[in-house]
């Protein structure tokens, strides 16, 4: 997504929430690919994921920890020194 008025980072945070809320496992895969692109943290995914959680219901909230997974796979741990 291009930049304007709104970031890419954001267009692509309201993109995966509505993903989610939608229920679409490929939007919930390719957003939150987009988002490591653009360099979007886990704390901003936590907190969009809250939103659309509260947006979605019960349902959302199977969908949310879809992303959250996705997410986790794309950033692996860092394992401890």
């Amino acid at each position: 997504m291009a930049e304007g008025a709104i970031s890419a980072k954001n267009k692509e945070l309201i993109a995966l929430a509505i993903g989610i809320t939608q229920r679409c496992s490929g939007c919930i895969g390719f957003h939150t690919k987009a988002l490591q692109k653009l360099g979007a943290t886990r704390q901003e995914l936590e907190e969009m994921l809250g939103i659309a959680v509260y947006m979605g219901g019960g349902p959302a909230l199977m969908y949310a920890a879809e992303a959250l997974d996705a997410w986790d796979k794309l950033h692996p741990a860092t394992p401890a020194a």
